[in-house]
């Protein structure tokens, strides 16, 4: 749902940053109540300009996306058109604004650059409700956060302490986090941190043909898939091995992403669940400790 460097590089190109402005206040400690909806996302209650709206949580979405209609009832001006590319078969349109105001977690983050685009088909699809907003980077540039998926809890944590779990270094590519995973035999691989990719594994078509995974015998069905950009159809096939932070899951179900700007690899929710995540953007590190 969230991959869109094309947007990201509309934003650099504005001179406008999606992380967190260095002189942002810190966060303050606390816990925060997390839904996950039908089809695994996550929900989170945020205030966009004092407003409070119930926001899907992207981890992997370059800045915040806000509704045409929830952005007319802030009244927010109109601003440069750019051109974003999600996860389905079409690019899509939005409008950056700036000087927005995002509140979640206690954090009180000013003067972002918001991107205004449609959002209705995304929540009727994929929630089976009205999306207004999805929360992107920004808050995990901001904070460092601790994201128990299955307790349903979000909670910032002090940046003077060590996490439990296994530390792992996050890479910038495109504008998304990246982290190190292995693949079958294939060795190490980097995969997208995608909180906002409540389906299978996406594997970029790219890596696919390189390691065969289409070719080797394995059973290759279809479904039906995407975020923004509108719905797609993909090949989907099982993963053998996929090993992320030491633990091995066998058999995962993963579907190709045949558009040009796909990374190899992104892991969502599916995966992620299996752990409790400590995530801090700004160190490029994440902690990832394996659940009972």
């Amino acid at each position: 749902m969230s991959r869109g460097a094309m947007l990201v590089g509309a934003l650099m190109l504005l001179g406008v940053a999606t992380a967190a402005l260095p002189g942002s206040p810190p966060a303050a400690p606390g816990s925060y109540p997390v839904a996950l909806t039908r089809g695994s996302r996550l929900l989170v209650d945020a205030r966009v300009n004092g407003h409070a709206v119930k926001a899907l949580l992207d981890s992997a979405a370059e800045a915040t996306l806000i509704d045409p209609a929830f952005a007319g009832a802030l009244q927010l001006a109109s601003g440069t058109t750019v051109t974003g590319q999600g996860s389905g078969d079409a690019s899509f349109d939005a409008a950056l604004i700036k000087g927005v105001e995002l509140q979640v977690f206690g954090v009180t983050l000013p003067d972002q650059t918001v991107a205004v685009t449609e959002l209705a088909d995304v929540g009727r699809r994929l929630l089976g409700q009205p999306l207004d907003v999805i929360l992107g980077r920004e808050i995990f540039d901001a904070a460092r956060l601790r994201i128990d998926i299955e307790g349903r809890r979000i909670t910032v944590m002090p940046r003077d302490t060590v996490p439990p779990g296994i530390r792992l270094e996050l890479t910038t590519e495109n504008g998304v986090e990246t982290l190190p995973v292995r693949l079958e035999g294939a060795g190490a691989q980097r995969a997208v941190f995608d909180l906002g990719n409540g389906s299978e594994v996406l594997v970029g078509s790219k890596l696919a043909a390189r390691l065969h995974l289409l070719t080797d015998g394995r059973q290759v069905s279809s479904a039906r898939g995407g975020g923004l950009g509108g719905e797609t159809s993909r090949q989907l096939i099982p993963l053998h091995s996929l090993e992320v932070a030491g633990r091995t899951f066998r058999e995962v179900p993963a579907a190709i992403d045949s558009q040009p700007s796909a990374a190899d690899l992104n892991i969502g929710v599916s995966i992620l669940r299996h752990f409790v995540i400590t995530s801090d953007f700004a160190a490029h590190t994440l902690w990832l400790q394996p659940r009972p």
